[in-house]
C-alpha cells in the first residue's frame, strides 16, 4: 500500500455537491474533491445545459431578519462552518425569512416511493442545513427534474438530516486519511460516470483479483471509456508558418498557401516544428483549455512542451516522488516495463521475420525471464542492452528491398545496428523520428494523468529529460514506433528520395515527415484488443490506460504494474 502522511489541513467545508457524489459513489467523491480530477461526458454537458436557466446569479436573498416579502434568488452561495458545509444553491424562494430550497437535476423523476434519488435528497438537505445555519427558517426542499419538468418535494426528516451529517463526517474522514475508496463491483453506475476512464473500476478490480502476470480475462471486461479519442493532434511544420486564433478555430498561415483551420475542441495537442510562430492569443487559449503545445526542431528532435496550470492531483505526484526515492519499488516497475519490451520485441520479430532463427526467439524469451528476476538496476540495464542488440541484429531482415539502391543513391534501407545523435542512415533516421513522436505523446499523457514526466523509475533524472515518458515508452517502442517504421518502408510510404544527407547525418525531407506523421497517427488510431481486459481500444487510448494503471499501482490498489504485452 502507499505511504503518505495524513492531511492536517482538510478544507473546513464540504461542498453540498460532493455530498451528492459520495452518496452515489465514495470513490467518485474522492476523485473529484480530493484529487481534483474531472472530465466531461454527455450527461455532465447536458446537465450544464439543463442548468442554463438557473446558472445566472439573479435576484437577492434578504437577511434573515428582513421584513417579510417575496424572495427569489438564484445561485446563492453560502457556507455553514458549524455543519462543515458549503453550498451553491440553484434557487431559493419564499417569503421573508421562510424560504424553500430548490435544486435542479437533468434527469427524470425516478419510479420509487420517494420519487427522488437518495443522493439528490442528501444534497438538498445539505443546502437546507446551510440556510438554517445562516439564520433562515427553511423547512421546505424540492428537486426539479428537468426531463420530467416536475418539482418533487422532499420531506426533511430527522433521519435524513442525520444521514446527511453522517456522510459529511465520512467525507472529511476519507480526506484526512487519504485512502482512495475501492471501486464499485460491476455497478451500472459506472456506465454513466464521467470519470470512469480515470477510475478504471473494472480494470482495477480485475487486476486486484488476478495479480499474476499470466492472468487473462475469462470474459470481456466492460469498456467504460471510448475506444478512440475524438480530438486529434495538429502538426505544423511549414517553415515560417504562423499559428493564430480565429474565433473557435486555430488558423495556420504558411507562405504562398491558403490558410488552414482546425476547430479548437477537436484538437488534442499542437505540435510545431522548427521556425513556426504562434501568437500569444493562440498560446494562451491552448493553455487555458489544457491543450499542450509541443515544440520540435526542424529535424524532429523533441525539445519540450508548454502546458497550462499543473494538474491539481498533487497526491499522485507525492506518490511518484516517494516511489522514485525507493530503489526496490523503482526496480519492480522498471523490470515489468523491460520484460514487456523484450517480449513485444520478440513478437514483432516472430510476426515479420520470414525465417527467424529458433535460438533468437528462445534467447529473447530467456532474457525476458531474466529481466523479471533482476536484483539490481545495473543488471536490468545489461539485460536490456543484450536484448536490444539481439533484436536490432535481425531488424534489417524485416525491411523489404533493404539492399536495393535506386537511381544512383548512395544508400537505401540498409540497417547495421542502432545509431543516433545524429542518425547515419535512413532507417535510424526513421526510428529516431518515431521515438521522438512517441516520447512527446507519452509526456503529454503523463501530464494529463497528473504525473511529473521528468521523474522516472528506470531512466535517471537529467536536465530537460522526460525520464518518466522514456520509461513508459519502453514497452511501446516495438509495437508502435518500430512497427510504423517497418510499415513505412515496406509499403513505400517513404523511399530513398525522401532523405537528405548533411555530412554524415541523414534526415527526412519535409514532405516525407508529413507522410511519416500520417502513418504514425494511423498506427495510434488502430484498434487493438487489450490482452488483459479483452475490449478493443486504440493504441492512443492504450497509452492513457497504461499510465493510469501505473497510478493505480502507486496507490496500492493493484500489486504490480501490468505491462501491455501484444499477442
Amino acid at each position: 500500500m502507499r505511504d503518505l502522511p495524513n492531511r492536517a489541513n482538510v478544507p473546513d467545508c464540504v461542498p453540498a455537491r460532493i455530498v451528492n457524489e459520495y452518496a452515489y459513489c465514495p470513490r467518485l467523491a474522492y476523485i473529484e474533491w480530493v484529487q481534483s480530477e474531472f472530465v466531461d461526458n454527455y450527461e455532465t454537458v447536458d446537465g450544464r445545459y439543463s442548468h442554463r436557466g438557473v446558472d445566472r446569479e439573479e435576484g437577492s436573498l434578504p437577511g434573515p431578519e428582513a421584513d417579510p416579502g417575496h424572495t427569489r434568488a438564484r445561485q446563492v452561495w453560502l457556507s455553514a462552518p458549524a455543519e462543515y458545509l458549503t453550498a451553491r444553491i440553484d434557487l431559493v424562494q419564499g417569503s421573508g425569512s421562510s424560504v424553500t430550497v430548490v435544486d435542479y437535476k437533468r434527469g427524470s423523476v425516478p419510479e420509487n416511493p420517494e420519487r427522488s434519488w437518495e443522493a439528490d435528497r442528501v444534497q438538498v438537505c445539505a443546502q437546507l442545513l446551510v440556510l438554517r445555519a445562516n439564520g433562515y427558517n427553511c423547512e421546505g426542499a424540492e428537486i426539479y427534474y428537468v426531463a420530467s419538468k416536475t418539482r418533487v418535494p422532499v420531506t426533511v426528516t430527522p433521519e435524513l438530516i442525520a444521514t446527511t451529517r453522517r456522510l459529511v463526517a465520512e467525507i472529511r474522514q476519507m480526506a484526512e486519511e487519504g485512502l482512495v475508496p475501492p471501486p464499485l463491483q460491476e455497478s451500472p453506475k459506472c456506465v454513466r460516470c464521467s470519470v470512469a476512464g480515470i477510475c478504471l473500476p473494472d480494470e482495477t478490480n480485475f487486476l486486484a483479483h488476478h495479480p499474476s502476470e499470466k492472468a487473462e480475462a475469462q470474459q470481456e471486461v466492460r469498456r467504460l471509456l471510448p475506444a478512440r479519442d475524438d480530438p486529434c493532434p495538429l502538426y505544423v511544420q511549414a517553415q515560417g508558418a504562423r499559428v493564430s486564433l480565429k474565433g473557435e478555430t486555430i488558423e495556420v498561415r504558411a507562405k504562398e498557401s491558403e490558410p488552414v483551420q482546425a476547430r479548437i475542441f477537436e484538437t488534442s495537442q499542437l505540435c510545431v516544428f522548427g521556425n513556426v510562430q504562434i501568437t500569444t492569443q493562440a498560446l494562451r487559449e491552448m493553455l487555458q483549455r489544457n491543450i499542450p503545445v509541443a515544440f520540435f526542431s526542424t529535424g524532429g528532435w523533441f525539445c519540450g512542451a508548454a502546458k497550462g496550470m499543473a494538474h491539481k492531483n498533487v497526491e499522485l505526484r507525492q506518490l511518484q516522488y516517494a516511489t522514485a526515492a525507493a530503489p526496490a519499488k523503482c526496480l519492480s516497475i522498471a523490470a515489468q516495463m523491460i520484460v514487456t519490451k523484450i517480449r513485444n520485441s520478440r513478437t514483432i520479430l516472430m510476426r515479420n521475420h520470414p525465417g527467424l532463427p529458433q535460438n533468437c526467439s528462445e534467447r529473447l524469451a530467456r532474457l525476458a525471464v531474466a529481466a523479471g528476476r533482476a536484483k539490481k538496476p545495473e543488471s536490468l540495464l545489461g539485460i536490456e542492452g543484450v536484448a536490444a542488440r539481439l533484436y536490432y541484429s535481425h531488424f534489417s531482415d524485416l525491411l523489404k528491398g533493404k539492399a536495393t539502391a535506386s537511381r544512383g543513391h548512395e544508400w537505401a534501407f540498409d540497417f547495421n545496428g542502432r545509431n543516433r545523435r545524429p542518425p547515419l542512415d535512413p532507417v535510424n533516421a526513421l526510428l529516431s523520428y518515431a521515438y521522438g513522436l512517441l516520447t512527446k505523446d507519452l509526456m503529454v499523457t503523463a501530464w494529463t494523468v497528473g504525473f511529473d514526466p521528468f521523474l522516472g523509475f528506470y531512466h535517471k533524472p537529467r536536465y530537460g529529460r522526460p525520464a518518466l515518458a522514456l520509461d513508459l515508452m519502453e514497452e511501446f517502442r516495438p509495437i508502435i514506433a518500430d512497427s510504423v517504421v517497418i510499415s513505412a518502408v515496406n509499403n513505400g510510404i517513404v523511399g530513398p528520395d525522401d532523405f537528405v544527407r548533411r555530412g554524415p547525418a541523414v534526415a527526412l525531407k519535409d514532405n516525407a515527415r508529413r507522410k511519416f506523421i500520417q502513418a504514425y497517427e494511423r498506427r495510434l488510431d488502430t484498434l487493438v484488443t487489450h490482452p488483459l481486459f479483452g475490449y478493443r481500444i486504440s493504441y492512443r487510448r492504450v497509452l492513457e490506460v497504461q499510465v493510469r494503471l501505473l497510478g493505480r499501482f502507486l496507490y496500492g490498489e493493484i500489486d504490480s504494474y501490468p505491462g501491455f504485452r501484444t499477442r
